[in-house]
């Protein structure tokens, strides 16, 4: 890194008001959990690509987790998915992560995958398939209580295709019910974080569509549970970063699943289609970490951010590194927001002016900040090139093909 450069970042941002020292903080502070799925073998619909060097079981996505953790320094913790991630010693598992600097993160349950989930799970009109169903939310939590993790990430498939298909009001409280008997298992540390997706795989309804329909049930079920925002569930257009405001004041901003979609899925590398929307829902949160509310301080504190992407064509180690950086990027970005200038540019109601000290920090190059941060802790200053230099790809490739696929 060139020392050149970041002194003229420096000066530049002091004139403004920034003090970088802080900025520094911040982003040594943020951490990105990675998914064990994202290091296994993926595809479309239509068909799952076998790579080379993919891993074969729980044990080695751990390995190349924590390539990433190694040269980011940002990833201590891995979420796994049930039953994707399933072993016979959960507490072997546990050790190996510890072994490898790591953490065994949030617990996904998978309840999207086996035929008796055709017509649904927890919402099935099947008392035996939500019994089935349940159990296994249940299972997770022990799981949970095994391995250390706190937070459950809750994504379900269930809805309908066709108008008349099924009872939505019935499958409501049906959706309720199993949750609530998976919270009252959780343990008084643990979090349960509600995802929503407004389609696919079911195309008419879905039994958890929006964020409102996560809020409310969150809410019914009590502080612990929460919402999760995945930034490629919602439809064209959407103001993510409205709910995301919205929540956070609300205290009940549980978590992210970052990635990004240009049309209808959600599995692109994050900020690799709209950066400009990862870098202002960053801009809500720095700003409610900024508010006079003790509450909504501790609420933007509390976010889970994890990756949950699934990388089909890429290398998947690569993927992952230029997901975090990406995440890192666009976050530096935001906490060089001057706030005062923004709200004083609000209550005058200059409209351009407050637009404007948004967007500034947005078009900073950052490169010489991030550089400065990573020589700081220890990890290399360009986290792909050393990865790309380490020979580790080119080892794993002894593993060969039909790894452990999604």
């Amino acid at each position: 890194m060139s020392d050149k450069a970041f002194a003229l970042f420096e000066e530049q941002q002091s004139n403004r008001g920034i003090d970088l020292a802080v900025v520094k903080a911040k982003l040594k502070a943020l951490k990105i959990e990675t998914p064990s799925w994202g290091y296994g073998d993926s595809g479309t619909r239509f068909k799952v690509y076998k790579q080379n060097g993919v891993p074969r079981n729980p044990f080695e996505k751990f390995e190349d987790a924590a390539q990433v953790h190694k040269l980011t320094g940002a990833c201590p913790s891995v979420a796994i998915h049930i039953p994707w991630d399933k072993v016979e010693d959960y507490a072997k598992l546990k050790q190996h992560a510890t072994d490898l600097g790591v953490s065994i993160g949030a617990v996904n349950p998978n309840l999207f995958q086996e035929d008796d989930y055709i017509f649904g799970s927890v919402t099935n009109s099947n008392a035996a398939i939500r019994r089935k169903a349940t159990d296994h939310l249940l299972e997770c939590v022990d799981i949970a209580k095994t391995v250390g993790s706190d937070v459950f990430s809750l994504w379900f498939a269930d809805g309908s295709n066709y108008p008349g298909q099924v009872d939505i009001r019935a499958r409501k409280t049906w959706m309720y019910e199993a949750l609530k008997e998976m919270y009252e298992a959780m343990t008084p540390s643990m979090r349960m974080l509600i995802e929503y997706k407004f389609y696919e795989p079911a195309f008419y309804h879905t039994d958890l569509a929006d964020w409102g329909m996560a809020f409310n049930l969150a809410n019914k079920l009590g502080p612990q549970a929460e919402v999760l925002v995945d930034t490629g569930h919602h439809p064209q257009g959407t103001n993510i970063e409205h709910i995301v405001t919205y929540l956070l004041d609300e205290n009940k901003l549980g978590g992210f699943h970052f990635n990004s979609r240009k049309y209808g899925d959600d599995d692109l590398i994050v900020g690799s289609v709209n950066p400009y929307e990862l870098f202002l829902i960053f801009y809500q949160i720095i700003d409610a970490a900024n508010d006079k509310n003790p509450q909504i301080r501790q609420a933007s504190d509390n976010i889970a951010y994890m990756i949950d992407q699934s990388h089909n064509i890429e290398r998947k180690i690569p993927a992952m590194l230029r997901s975090v950086l990406n995440v890192q990027t666009q976050y530096a970005k935001a906490l060089l927001i001057n706030l005062d200038e923004v709200r004083e540019a609000q209550e005058r109601q200059d409209v351009l002016g407050a637009e404007d000290a948004v967007r500034k920090a947005f078009e900073f190059d950052v490169a010489p900040l991030l550089q400065a941060v990573r020589e700081e802790i220890g990890v290399p200053v360009d986290p792909m090139k050393a990865y790309l230099e380490s020979g580790y790809d080119e080892a794993i490739n002894a593993r060969g093909k039909g790894g452990a696929s999604w």
